[in-house]
């Protein structure tokens, strides 16, 4: 018990003390060897590597390096400019703009951080442009970038699926009824408060042929989840070689058909990639080893015990993982608090018939909401970054659209088709 509270101790004083999330698992497990001995320096460094040597992991790293090359070579741009030929007539038509142009990127990287950024420099200008209130309009982008990773191909549905064996591909195809869901209620609330305030479209009437014109522009960045998800689906290829056909893809296109990808631009991308993956690897390999120490300490054992001793309501149940998820979030990174928790509390949900696919997307819809809660919500960060904004009117601004965000999450969590009807159409029976 000694050395489980050294471990403890150590790791949230280091996360207060603002240590990259990665160092402070790593000191906290180096604390602990010291403080116990019961692991060896040897079985530490075996596996971080065995982490780390996954062939479903590689499709991280590429799809990283897919969404920076779409997003260099203008995607995004072609993305928008369809949204708005379909919706940017409506009143406060721009944030609906946003929302849907978020879910279309979201198809193609993967990463709520890259989309809040891609997205956020296009959108956000214009809406202030047109008079809608600065911590709205970043507070909208900093909610719907999140479907970056709700719509598939999501990067933290990969990492759930290399935590629990859950098929990766059931999950993407799972993720649209969630990610349509959470994008239907940041529009409902969008549109409430664009109402009250006053808000008009984009001053253009709707028009077939400027629809069509669109289209044709952004068919390119279309037809990118196309190829991704009707080829996984298709049994063309999997998940990790979809990420490498989406690399090439992006690089085509990015080159050829719209010539928007420069040398200059596909160095950046692949310096970025690099470096966003080297990050995350350091976390897969410190958090596998966490896990381990963990298990070792029976820790996830006693959390199943106190959870299952306090009810025996599945709906019970899966409210505490939600509330213990959402406090997480608030002071860890998605990555580790997949890693680490999601083979913690799997268990416990399959014990009440929770099928581990649908738990995924709850947890998935989970990390998501730590997106944008203080202190460590990295879209926050990003939103603030691309943008003249105080963090906290930021914050200020946040709380309406968090709220409709746990309305998804609640709906998602209790009405099971929302998230299973789709895998169920394409025959799994998990």
């Amino acid at each position: 018990m000694n050395g489980t509270l050294v471990l403890f101790v150590c790791f949230f004083g280091f996360l207060l003390l603002n240590v990259p999330i990665f160092a402070s698992i790593g000191l906290a497990v180096v604390a602990y060897v010291l403080a116990t001995g019961d692991i060896t320096w040897n079985m530490i460094g075996t596996t971080m590597f065995t982490a780390c040597d996954s062939f479903p992991l590689m499709a991280i790293p590429l799809f990283i390096l897919a969404g920076a090359l779409m997003e260099g070579g203008g995607l995004s741009k072609r993305l928008i400019g369809f949204a708005d030929s379909l919706v940017g007539h409506f009143p406060g038509g721009l944030t609906i703009v946003t929302v849907v142009s978020c879910m279309f990127f979201g198809a193609i990287s993967g990463s709520a951080a890259a989309t809040v950024a891609t997205i956020g420099v296009i959108m956000v200008p214009s809406m202030i442009e047109r008079g809608y209130d600065k911590g709205f309009s970043y507070a909208l982008i900093a909610s719907a970038g999140c479907l970056g990773v709700i719509i598939p191909p999501s990067i933290t549905m990969v990492t759930y699926g290399v935590a629990t064996m859950a098929p990766i591909s059931t999950l993407f195809l799972g993720g649209f009824g969630p990610g349509i869901l959470v994008g239907i209620c940041l529009i409902a609330y969008s549109m409430l408060y664009c109402r009250k305030h006053g808000y008009q479209g984009n001053g253009q009437k709707f028009s077939i042929a400027r629809v069509g014109r669109e289209f044709v522009h952004a068919i390119g960045a279309l037809l990118v989840p196309i190829i991704i998800l009707g080829g996984i689906y298709g049994g063309i290829f999997t998940p990790t070689e979809a990420a490498a056909v989406a690399v090439f893809y992006g690089l085509i296109v990015g080159l050829f058909v719209y010539r928007e990808l420069n040398f200059k631009k596909t160095i950046d991308a692949l310096v970025s990639s690099a470096v966003t993956t080297s990050t995350i690897m350091l976390i897969v390999g410190a958090a596998t080893v966490l896990a381990r120490v963990l298990t070792l300490e029976q820790i996830p054992a006693a959390i199943s015990d106190m959870i299952t001793g306090m009810t025996d309501n599945k709906y019970v149940v899966l409210l505490i993982i939600n509330i213990v998820l959402i406090i997480v979030g608030c002071v860890m990174d998605s990555t580790p608090a997949i890693l680490i928790l999601a083979p913690i509390l799997y268990p416990i949900a399959a014990q009440y018939g929770v099928d581990i696919v649908h738990f995924g997307l709850i947890m998935t819809l989970n990390v998501c909401i730590g997106f944008m809660t203080p202190p460590v919500g990295l879209n926050l960060f990003v939103a603030c970054s691309i943008g003249d904004i105080k963090f906290s009117t930021l914050v200020k601004n946040i709380w309406p659209f968090l709220i409709a965000m746990l309305v998804a999450l609640i709906m998602t969590t209790y009405i099971e088709p929302i998230a299973m009807l789709i895998p169920h159409i394409f025959g799994y029976g998990g």
